[in-house]
């Protein structure tokens, strides 16, 4: 019995080394879900993903969605693997109970968001506020902006009067006098400041950080975690690219959005791409979000970010 001992324990040993590479083996598709505004916008139409994933035998699927919320929600019932978003609309999709991984996230970019009002409009500042209309995505990233930037200048969310528009019906209630200010990003913010002679009464400097998260499902980062880390260190080439050829990349995100070339290079000035994995810190951060839209009462429970560690980040 002793000498099978060492041939059972060797027999266990490979069946264990294959089952944990069939688990790992890599997928015949990746599935990314993409906006046309963001950053896997531009690695669609720069093409390099795809040209290193069809070495590998990889295809990649391209899946388009209108806006954060709706593109986790595909990333939740399993329709794409992968995505990209603001701050915000993570922490709504775990509590939704999304079974969803933070992969890694961009630099901190504050400049990107802003609450605008009319280029003639008496508010000077985020106390005039009180009592005004503000038209706001909601659920979205600058949903935070406005709720740190009330509380920074004394007063409450429910100070305000939130008109709830998607960018499109926001810019036309903005240009007709239908709300007084809007809280809204790039390149939205850059195009209503250089076409309607929007102003800046605040923006996300000293506030909140305003991240970009790359997101998978659980079980596309724990069935292929080396095809997840081939996306963020893809990422982080494409990043480290726009970052030093800014007037190509403008090029490229102004066809894919229709916006003027001169927008996004707007845009991109005040936009740092980057891709690194997440820190305590960074969880830190995010975990202040939730908590914030949870104590105001846009969340209606209390979300637990870190439940969305990667395991290849565990400690």
């Amino acid at each position: 019995m002793q000498t099978k001992i060492p041939a059972l324990s060797a027999l266990a040993l490979s069946f264990g080394l294959l089952s944990a590479h069939a688990f790992a083996a890599k997928p015949e598709t990746v599935t990314i879900g993409y906006q046309k505004a963001n950053i896997f916008a531009l690695l669609k139409y720069r093409g390099t993903l795809d040209e290193t994933f069809k070495k590998e035998g990889i295809n990649v699927r391209w899946v388009e969605f209108p806006a954060g919320p709706q593109m986790l929600e595909g990333l939740n019932v399993g329709s794409i693997d992968l995505a990209a978003t603001g701050d915000a609309p993570p922490a709504f999709a775990q509590a939704a109970k999304a079974d969803l991984i933070y992969l890694g996230h961009s630099p901190a970019n504050p400049k990107t968001e802003a609450i605008v009002v009319p280029k003639d409009s008496p508010i000077k500042s985020v106390a005039d506020l009180k009592g005004k209309r503000v038209g706001l995505n909601k659920g979205s990233d600058v949903n935070y902006l406005l709720v740190k930037a009330l509380e920074d200048a004394g007063l409450n969310y429910k100070d305000v009067k939130p008109v709830y528009l998607p960018p499109a019906d926001a810019r036309a209630a903005f240009q007709k006098g239908a709300i007084d200010a809007w809280v809204i990003w790039d390149p939205f913010l850059a195009e209503v400041e250089a076409n309607a002679d929007a102003r800046e009464i605040r923006n996300a400097e000293g506030l909140v950080p305003h991240y970009t998260f790359y997101l998978a499902s659980r079980p596309f980062a724990e069935g292929h975690p080396d095809t997840a880390k081939q996306v963020v260190d893809e990422l982080s080439k494409l990043s480290d690219w726009a970052n030093a050829n800014q007037d190509e990349a403008a090029a490229i995100l102004s066809k894919s959005t229709g916006l003027d070339k001169a927008i996004w290079q707007t845009t991109l000035k005040r936009l740092p791409y980057g891709a690194t994995r997440m820190t305590p810190q960074v969880f830190d951060e995010q975990q202040a979000l939730a908590d914030t839209f949870t104590r105001v009462g846009l969340l209606p429970v209390k979300v637990d970010v870190r439940s969305a560690t990667w395991s290849l980040d565990k400690q």
